[in-house]
C-alpha cells in the first residue's frame, strides 16, 4: 500500500502537519509506504499557482517538468489519498483548493478513480467549521471519482466525515483518538479495493 498526505496549510510545521503526520506514522507501522507532501511549497514550483485554463482539455503544460508535476504522478499511483486542512472561513485553505483545481489533467485521465480518499481538519474552536471544510474537500474528491472513508471502523463505531481537531491538536485527546481510527480504516480499504485501481 501506498499512502499519500496532503498538507493544505500555509504553516508547514502547524497543527494540520500534526496531525496527519501522527495518521502517517501509525500507517507506516502496519507495513504500508507513506509519503507527506507539503501542498504549499509544490504549488509554488508552477509558473502560475493557479488554475487559469491555459488548455482545454487540460494537457498539464502549465507544470510540466516541475514539482507539482512529479506531485501528480505520486497522487495517480496511490492507493490512498489523506488531504488535510485548516479551516479558512468554514472552508478549506486557498492553498489546497488551488492545487487541487490544478488536476484537471488527472480527472482527464481518470487517475484518480478509485484511490480512497480521506480527510483531517482543525479550526480554532470545537464547532469552528470543520465539517463544512471537510465536505467541501469531499466535494473535490467525489468529482475525481475517488472512494472517501470517515473516521470509523469496525472495532471501534461507524464514524462520522472525518477528524475535526481543535488547535491545539496536541492537546485533542478525541482527534488523536479519531485519527488512530481514520488511519486503520484507510489501509482496511485500500487493501479491499486493490484490485479495481489495478485497471487505471
Amino acid at each position: 500500500m501506498y499512502i499519500l498526505g496532503l498538507n493544505g496549510s500555509p504553516n508547514k510545521d502547524g497543527q494540520s502537519f500534526y496531525i496527519l503526520n501522527l495518521m502517517l506514522e501509525y500507517i507506516k507501522e502496519q507495513g504500508a509506504d507513506v509519503e507527506l507532501i507539503d501542498v504549499p511549497q509544490v504549488l509554488n514550483s508552477a509558473k502560475h499557482p493557479f488554475c487559469n485554463v491555459c488548455s482545454n482539455p487540460c494537457n498539464g503544460v502549465c507544470y510540466k517538468g516541475t514539482q507539482l508535476e512529479q506531485v501528480f504522478d505520486k497522487m495517480a499511483a496511490a492507493d490512498g489519498i489523506i488531504a488535510a486542512s485548516p479551516v479558512y472561513f468554514g472552508s478549506v485553505s486557498g492553498q489546497l483548493k488551488a492545487f487541487w483545481d490544478k488536476t484537471r489533467r488527472l480527472r482527464t485521465d481518470k487517475a484518480l478513480v478509485n484511490t480512497v480518499g480521506a480527510v483531517v481538519t482543525n479550526g480554532g474552536a470545537k464547532y469552528g467549521g470543520q465539517e463544512t471544510t471537510i465536505k467541501a474537500i469531499h466535494d473535490m474528491m467525489l468529482v475525481q471519482g475517488m472512494i472517501l472513508i470517515g473516521d470509523g471502523c469496525r472495532e471501534a463505531d461507524a464514524g462520522h466525515h472525518g477528524v475535526c481537531g481543535q488547535r491545539p491538536v496536541k492537546e485533542d485527546e478525541f482527534a488523536i483518538k479519531r485519527a488512530k481510527i481514520m488511519a486503520k480504516r484507510i489501509l482496511e480499504v485500500c487493501q479491499a479495493t486493490q484490485g479495481i485501481r489495478q485497471n487505471r
